[in-house]
């Protein structure tokens, strides 16, 4: 018998207890005083009561009951506030402002990391008040927040998802793709933006017959960001469009929270899209510099109490109490000079292109090309972490680096919140599917017969995703090398594997049967990390003009 808690969920004890207490109860007693009244609600939901109000914002525990019914352990407050604004205060007709301190849980893959299935937020949301004076009275309360749990020196990045909303409005383009560009800026994934407006001699079908302007102004909108020049620079971009919603309030908060001279940096930050569907006007989330992670979100949402039956303006945020004490306990930074950048550096064959690109856009890179056994090698302003590709995101992720170069990959494979800035150009390949020649046959027969084939793959995550497309019922046979032996020997029927020339495969009589995607060299980055230090936007916007410089021969025959 083992006495471990499951893997994501842990006890609390002693002085953590204590100061976990004495922060919430100096939380609760801040939210209190401003007049927000306590709520507390079921730790189940029925599932289609957490999908009435848009995309649940995580992955919820689900099961059935006695009685049928799929159940979900809360994984956000939000949408439960809003299914009791339904059912409990809709009649009610002066503003409601309510405060919370509850468990959310959320399921996650172990394959790659261990992150917590259950935190505790804190929050509060505001039901019936509108208006930039609200908007500015949520983000000053947010932040006030986390200074009463002790956290210091954070930046708050904030926008309006409103401008977003009507390029896409107006665009005049197809809903899939519309939602496509959603999914990129949700996933804060640049190149598949940059891929889906592309302006070039191959203009994608969806934007036959649509004024290109649009796409260039969604194109560019992410990469706004600062002060309120910001502002300017995005009313100037979209005006003559006629995509300006929400900019005037937004524009109305952003002075009320200069004028309130919160000892917070405010940074204006159009790539601040969440991952949660329902927001319609201002979104921001909180970064501190320290940690890998935000420390909590919020935004305003008007239209989704309208999915439970009573349309008021609403909005609101939520910290977890995990995150703002990691962050207290962090030692503050030094003022003097910014610590120095850190690069992730592949080893292997993306090596030696990465290190020349790092160079081409005037970064040190001397002892970088013949580190002996150093893991770290420091130059002036940067320290290259040397790791293998597929480690990568994960230094990243978690804030061990705070950018990096990998292929993709290694990010597709590794699936966690990390950037996605700039595709590099080299290092292509492509990921195919393979079985050995003359053998189409035998392996159709066996899948009738069986119902489904093996695979075998370094990628397993990458394959699965692949089957799930094509309908085809598989069993993926995880191996680490010399995947090519697999079908020769029958334990899988195919492979997926990567290549560049298809010169291994051939040679171990495999032939190539399906193209699954393509990859590169891509340039990416910690969430925190790009919103607290401009230099990494600096090095993207270099590397990026030398990657268009540069003569890198793609991989024919795959698809992105």
């Amino acid at each position: 018998m083992s006495f471990t808690t499951p893997s994501g969920f842990r006890d609390v004890v002693g002085n953590e207890a204590l100061r976990r207490e004495a922060i919430t109860r100096a939380v609760q007693d801040l939210f209190a005083a401003h007049g927000f009244e306590p709520i507390e609600t079921p730790t189940l939901e029925f599932m289609d009561v957490m999908e009435a109000g848009g995309r649940p914002p995580a992955s919820p525990f689900k099961f059935f009951d006695s009685a049928g019914d799929l159940l979900a352990m809360r994984p956000d407050v939000t949408l439960q506030v809003a299914r009791a604004w339904g059912s409990r205060y809709k009649q009610q007709q002066e503003p409601l402002r309510l405060r919370y301190t509850q468990r959310v849980f959320r399921e996650t893959d172990f394959d790659s990391a261990a992150p917590a299935r259950e935190v505790t937020q804190m929050g509060i949301e505001c039901i019936g008040e509108e208006g930039a004076q609200a908007d500015s009275e949520i983000i000053s309360l947010f932040c006030e927040g986390l200074q009463v749990a002790g956290v210091t020196g954070f930046t708050v990045a904030l926008a309006t998802v409103g401008v977003l909303r009507a390029l896409l409005r107006r665009s005049g383009a197809p809903v899939a793709w519309q939602e496509a560009v959603l999914k990129a800026f949700h996933e804060s994934n640049f190149v598949a933006l940059d891929t889906l407006t592309n302006l070039g001699p191959d203009l994608t079908i969806e934007w036959q017959g649509t004024a290109p302007a649009y796409a260039e102004a969604i194109r560019a909108l992410p990469r706004i960001r600062g002060g309120k020049e910001a502002i300017a620079q995005v009313r100037a971009l979209v005006a003559p469009l006629g995509c300006e919603e929400g900019l005037d309030q937004f524009e109305e908060t952003y002075d009320a929270l200069e004028q309130a001279q919160l000892p917070v940096h405010l940074l204006v930050d159009f790539s601040v899209m969440s991952s949660f569907d329902y927001y319609t006007g201002m979104v921001f989330e909180a970064y501190d510099a320290r940690l890998g992670a935000p420390l909590g979100s919020g935004g305003r949402y008007d239209t989704m109490l309208g999915a439970f039956g009573a349309p008021r303006p609403a909005a609101g945020f939520a910290f977890t109490v995990e995150q703002a004490l990691a962050a207290a306990c962090e030692p503050p930074l030094a003022d003097a000079e910014p610590r120095p950048l850190r690069i992730a550096v592949p080893k292997g064959s993306l090596n030696k292109d990465a290190i020349e690109a790092l160079a081409a856009v005037g970064l040190d890179v001397d002892g970088l090309e013949h580190p002996g056994r150093q893991l770290i090698i420091s130059r002036p302003g940067v320290d290259y972490i040397i790791v293998r590709p597929s480690d990568a995101p994960m230094f990243v992720a978690l804030g061990a680096a705070d950018c990096g170069i990998c292929g993709k990959d290694s990010l597709l494979e590794a699936d966690l919140d990390v950037v996605e800035l700039a595709d590099l150009g080299f290092g292509a390949c492509r990921f195919v599917v393979a079985q050995p020649k003359g053998s189409a046959s035998l392996v159709e027969e066996h899948y009738r017969q069986l119902g489904s084939l093996r695979i075998a793959t370094k990628y397993p995550r990458i394959a699965k995703a692949h089957y799930q497309k094509t309908g085809i019922q598989v069993e993926i046979v995880s191996l680490h090398g010399n995947i090519e032996l697999a079908p020769l020997t029958g334990l899988a029927d195919r492979i997926i594997d990567i290549t560049a020339t298809g010169t291994t495969l051939r040679e171990n009589n495999l032939e190539i049967v399906e193209d699954v995607l393509s990859s590169s060299a891509r340039f990416f980055a910690n969430p925190c990390a790009l919103r607290t230090d401009p230099r990494i936007m600096e090095v993207t916007s270099k590397l990026v003009q030398h990657a268009s410089e540069m003569d890198y021969e793609p991989i024919a025959g795959a698809t992105g």
